[in-house]
């Protein structure tokens, strides 16, 4: 059986945890900012865990992590 390629955008913006999460960065903080409440920015840095449902589509992407 030929390999399965991992997709290049998904190995760019998301990582994994020791545990298995999937770890991504918050959406709406790269433009616009003055437009966005102060709250929203505060809560929106760093890195968050995705959603399970979501984790779901991201693994098929990326078959060797």
């Amino acid at each position: 059986m030929p390999k399965l390629k991992t997709k290049s955008a998904a190995k760019k913006r998301f990582g994994f945890t020791a545990s298995g999460l999937i770890v991504v960065q918050p959406a709406f903080k790269r433009h616009n900012l003055r437009k966005r409440s102060q709250k929203m920015k505060r809560q929106a840095r760093g890195t968050m865990i995705l959603n399970s449902c979501d984790a779901k589509n991201v693994v098929k992407y990326m078959p060797y992590r």
